[in-house]
This record gives C-alpha cells, sequence and structure tokens, in this order.
C-alpha cells in the first residue's frame, strides 16, 4: 500500500483524514498521521485498518526523518514555521510535499533542488489561500480565452458564524485562530489599487474604509482591506489592472465597534502590561482612560471615543462584559492584544452545537470588443459540527484532493508551486463540487470600483 503521512491533526484536519481514509481501499492507500498529541491523531481515524497514529515531535530529527523516510508522499499540517525543516527531509529523501501555507521566502529557495528532482511541493492549497486562487484563475483565464482583458480584481473571505448559530449583537465567534483575529491589520498600511491609482490604508483607519458586499440568500456583509492586495498581482498575470483590491469579510456593523478597541489601543501587542494577572477586566480597559475622582469608566469611555448612549456600538461592547469588575485577566505580564483575545473568547468561543461558516466574493471586471463586463461569483461553505466544521472543510480536502492527484501523478509539474495552473485547478475545482463547496457565477453591469459612478 502507498503510505500518505500527515503530519498535524489540528482543527483542519478532520475532513483532509477522512477523505484519505475513504479512499484508501480503492486507492491503496495507508494514512499515517503523526503528532506530537498522539490522542487526537488516534480519534481523527478511529479503529481504520488503513490507518495509524505515531507521536511525532517535528523537532525530534530522527523520528521526523524516519516517518518522512517511510512514506510516498507528505503532507504537512503544521503551523507554516515549522514547514522547513520537512520540507527539506522531504527534498533529502525524495518525497513530494503539500502544505495549505503561504510559501515562504526559505520555502521558495528550495524550488531549483525541487525542480532539479522532479519533486512537486504543492504550497498554498488550502481555502485562503487556496480555493481563492483557484476559484480566481479559473474565471480569470476563461476571460482571457475569449480575448477579454481584466481592468479589475476583487477578492474576499471570511470566516465566520453560520447563520442559525449567529446569535450575538457583533454576529461573529472564532472560527480560527482568535489571535489573528486580534491583530489583524497590524505591521503596515493596507495596500491596493483603485483605478489605476495606489493606495494605502493605515491601520488607524482599517476598519473605517470598508467595502459592502450582497450575498444571494445570505445578506449583506463588508469587507475591510488585506495588508497587501497586490502580492498576486505578477502572479495573476495582472501586471496593467486597473483595480485589484483583497479583504476580509465580516457581518456589517463588526468593523465599526472593533474600531473602539483599536483607537483605544486595546489591539496593541508590542508591550506588556504590569500587574496585569490581578487586573479585573474594567481595571484593564481603565488603564487606557483618563483619570477622574467622578466619572465612571463607562462615561469615560463612551466620551473618549464619542460613542452615543443608544449607538448600538455601546450595545456591543457592553455584550462583551468589558467593564466588570469581577473577571479577572490572570495572565502575567500579558500584552494588551492577548488581555483582548481572552476577554473575547469568553463570548466568541463557538459552543458545542455552533456552526461556523466560509464565505468567498470574486468581482471581476474586463472589456471585450470594447465593452466594460463584469462578473461575480460566490462561495459560501457551513460546518456540520466542532469537528468537521467549515473551515476544516475548505482546508482540507483541497489538500487531500491534491494529494492523491500528485500521488497518482495527475499533477507532475515539479517546483515549489501553489495552485495556479489548469493541471491543478481545474480538476480539484470539479471534485469541490461533488462536497458542496461550488462559486455561483453572474453577470453583473460593470460600474467600475465606484458603484455610485454610474
Amino acid at each position: 500500500m502507498r503510505k500518505i503521512l500527515v503530519i498535524g491533526s489540528g482543527k483542519s484536519t478532520s475532513y483532509l483524514i477522512k477523505y484519505l481514509l475513504d479512499k484508501s481501499n480503492e486507492e491503496s492507500l495507508h494514512i499515517i498521521v503523526g503528532d506530537i498529541n498522539i490522542q487526537n491523531a488516534r480519534k481523527l481515524i478511529g479503529d481504520h485498518e488503513n490507518a495509524n497514529a505515531i507521536t511525532l515531535d517535528v523537532f525530534d530529527k530522527t523520528s521526523r526523518q524516519n516517518a518522512i523516510e517511510n512514506a510516498d508522499i507528505v503532507v504537512s499540517m503544521l503551523p507554516a514555521r515549522y514547514h522547513l525543516e520537512v520540507a527539506k527531509d522531504c527534498v533529502a529523501y525524495g518525497k513530494n510535499m503539500v502544505t495549505a501555507s503561504y510559501v515562504s521566502d526559505d520555502m521558495q529557495k528550495l524550488n531549483k533542488i525541487v525542480t532539479d528532482k522532479g519533486l512537486v511541493f504543492m504550497n498554498e492549497i488550502g481555502v485562503d489561500p487556496g480555493i481563492d486562487h483557484m476559484s480566481a484563475i479559473k474565471v480569470i483565464d476563461s476571460i482571457r480565452d475569449k480575448g477579454g482583458k481584466l481592468i479589475l480584481f476583487e477578492s474576499f473571505t471570511g470566516g465566520l458564524v453560520a447563520p442559525e448559530s449567529d446569535n450575538n449583537l457583533w454576529n461573529y465567534k472564532f472560527t480560527w485562530n482568535p489571535r489573528n483575529v486580534v491583530v489583524a491589520g497590524q505591521g503596515s498600511a493596507a495596500k491596493f489599487l483603485q483605478e489605476d491609482a495606489y493606495k494605502y490604508i493605515p491601520y488607524n483607519r482599517l476598519f473605517r474604509r470598508t467595502e459592502f458586499l450582497e450575498i444571494d440568500g445570505f445578506g449583506r456583509f463588508e469587507a475591510y482591506a488585506n495588508r497587501d492586495s497586490l502580492k498576486y498581482q505578477s502572479v495573476y498575470g495582472l501586471e496593467n489592472i486597473k483595480t485589484l483590491y483583497r479583504g476580509t469579510i465580516r457581518r456589517v456593523g463588526f468593523s465599526r465597534a472593533w474600531n473602539m478597541f483599536v483607537q483605544l489601543g486595546l489591539t496593541d501587542d508590542s508591550y506588556t502590561i504590569d500587574d496585569s494577572e490581578n487586573m479585573s477586566y474594567r481595571d484593564f480597559v481603565n488603564a487606557f482612560l483618563p483619570y477622574s475622582p467622578t466619572d465612571s469608566v463607562e462615561l469615560k469611555f463612551r466620551h473618549a471615543l464619542k460613542i452615543d448612549q443608544d449607538d448600538i456600538v455601546w450595545d456591543k461592547l457592553e455584550e462583551l462584559d468589558i467593564f466588570s469588575k469581577t473577571k479577572m485577566v490572570e495572565l502575567k505580564k500579558a500584552t494588551p492584544a492577548q488581555i483582548l483575545q481572552k476577554i473575547l473568547m469568553d463570548s466568541w468561543t463557538l459552543q458545542e452545537e455552533d456552526k461556523d461558516m466560509i464565505v468567498m466574493y470574486h468581482k471581476f471586471g474586463y472589456e471585450l470588443d470594447g465593452k466594460p463586463y463584469q462578473i461575480d461569483s460566490t462561495m459560501v461553505t457551513i460546518g456540520e459540527d466542532q469537528t468537521y466544521t467549515a473551515m476544516a472543510k475548505t482546508v482540507g480536502l483541497p489538500v487531500a484532493i491534491a494529494t492523491l492527484a500528485i500521488l497518482n501523478e495527475k499533477i507532475t509539474t515539479p517546483g515549489v508551486q501553489i495552485p495556479i495552473s489548469k493541471e491543478v485547478y481545474e480538476p480539484i475545482l470539479n471534485e469541490l463540487e461533488d462536497f458542496g463547496i461550488q462559486f455561483t457565477e453572474k453577470e453583473v453591469p460593470y460600474l467600475g470600483y465606484n458603484p455610485l459612478n454610474i
């Protein structure tokens, strides 16, 4: 039997492992799941005859190399920073490799030796990045095939709570790494193209300049700009495009409320708070407000951020219990961002019966025979439960399908790569439709970047 080594058995691996197990008899596969936490690996494989779990510490060179040498292909579902050692071993032992993570500079440096050895190192084959690449390039290629010229491309993705589990005023719960939500947008200004002009949004303005999106059957959403929308401009062949914008989707109203945390400084991760372990949530908030011998923390907060008492934003803040005198931070030498994350996890952690939702939205503007056109493409996927989530489905299934395609030599082009060739995206997108992950495309009037510019 052909051996597939899956390193890591975290939240995104449930569908990945299930897919491979379901295919194991007809494809003659044996699935080896390696993790430092072997209990989680055992839970996902159950008592399947074509799988086994092993204890694998990625920092233990001997066990890592033995596992990789013994495999026919390697899937790394570790955090991105740990992929490189796995990749080097795959080069040494001549093994193909698949990850859902962004291609790092160090990974890219392996491209020549990977190509020379005829190996396939497929990266960015999850949801974002992954399904976003494949679904976008499919439409871009179809426009080019009929002679069209791309003039606008906007792409948005969001991990949200499903409508049936949407029961808080923020219309949001953590469906992935909470830390990434709290520190989103920090580091540098968001950069994008708008009607042939470079545009920048600094962090302090990021959540007040949003796009609005409408998805049939699911209502209205908003999106704030990703840090670098131009990252894939040359990769997608969009050097001459007029508008290029990538963003993150939330429900309408989230960004305006989140901006209150930004303005007050609660999302800062660059320094630690003294005596943070002994603070109440109220003490934490008050630490960022001016002293007053008479005014309450609530009054100072509203005054500092100019929030009217009948503003829905105020209700959202109170819902989080951030003014509690009894709830304690209990984190030693914590940054403001770490404390805010703990506060939010009290309210935004998915409950056992909750379901998550992945939303993706692409806009393609193009010219053909001198006339402008636009195609809008949308995808919504809802999870089943807390093991088989929409996030795990949209991350894990593309990884699994690509892994089997590489193993069966249906994907053969060597090198460190992402899924933007027809050899890769066509069969994977087709198979994803069998699992309910499909895009709805419709032609709409082209109005440029500004829909009011009629």
